[in-house]
């Protein structure tokens, strides 16, 4: 779905879409989760809702049984994306902060990281052209070492991404400094930044402080709101300043992607839910138009 706005000097636009799941029931009771039961049935209905842009999610339950990971699987996806007119232009590695390779060592990194690639491969292998890593919870970087594995890996793997015309963006709970200081290690032309506005409400950072630091870094954007210190909440309900991020964003002539990674239905309604939330949405958006 396209979002156009104007102001005086450019005319911008914004394609907003969805994390897969938010239009499937709860796995386990989790917010996030892989459908397994219900992943091929969201294309048609976020079709229905003139959504036809979706970010994958991936856990390290059943990695390789993913359908990405598969050569039907893979099939399957290119068939409902084209029947469906939906792309997938990028997936977030749940995995990676499950199971982050840069907190292990020897055997157990070594085959972590091969994960690692045999998922950049399979992402080519049906659009994917860019990976999220987060870098919080469970994956979080706790120390100088870990932060180093990783950007080595990293380095020593940019050819490949660049042959597979891949960039890999970090999702991080550094405060912007950090952050900035985190994403100058790596080449612009293949590393980037997204920016999730609940968790940077959530963690108090300051939007016009963010930006600063690195917003020529941001390709990415995950829409949802948190409260201070806490969890998921409906848009416009936490501490989440959208009409302000929104203003950044167009400021900072961002041009890329918002996914709707929102809160979930009470009621089950899904659709509904994210129906209700693209008009918050758009609604925020034209106020900074």
């Amino acid at each position: 779905m396209y979002l156009q706005h104007a102001d005086e000097v450019a005319f911008m636009t914004y394609k907003l879409g969805f994390m897969q799941g938010r239009l499937s029931p709860l796995v386990e009771g989790r917010i996030q989760a892989f459908p397994w039961d219900c992943w091929q049935q969201e294309f048609a209905t976020a079709r229905s809702l003139g959504l036809d842009l979706m970010e994958w999610t991936l856990d390290q339950d059943r990695l390789y049984q993913n359908p990405l990971l598969t050569a039907a699987g893979q099939q399957e996806i290119r068939r409902l994306c084209h029947t469906h007119g939906i792309s997938i232009p990028s997936l977030t590695g749940d995995c990676f902060m499950q199971a982050p390779f840069w907190k292990t060592s020897g055997q157990a990194r070594a085959v972590l990281e091969a994960d690692f690639l045999a998922i950049a491969r399979a992402c080519a292998e049906v659009g994917i052209e860019m990976i999220v890593v987060p870098l919080v919870d469970n994956g979080s970087l706790e120390s100088l070492e870990q932060e180093d594995a990783l950007i080595a890996f990293l380095l020593a793997q940019a050819d490949l991404f660049r042959g597979l015309g891949q960039r890999i963006v970090f999702e991080s709970d550094f405060v912007p400094i950090e952050l900035a200081r985190f994403i100058g290690r790596l080449p612009e032309d293949t590393f980037g930044v997204n920016y999730d506005i609940g968790n940077s409400a959530a963690l108090g950072y300051q939007p016009r402080e963010e930006f600063s630091a690195y917003a020529s870094r941001i390709l990415n954007v995950h829409i949802k709101d948190r409260v201070l210190g806490g969890t998921t909440v409906p848009l416009g309900s936490g501490n989440a300043n959208f009409p302000a991020v929104f203003r950044l964003l167009r400021n900072a002539s961002y041009q890329g992607h918002l996914i709707m990674q929102t809160a979930r239905a009470g009621d089950n309604d899904h659709a509904g839910a994210l129906r209700r939330y693209m008009g918050q949405i758009e609604s925020w958006l034209a106020e900074v138009a």
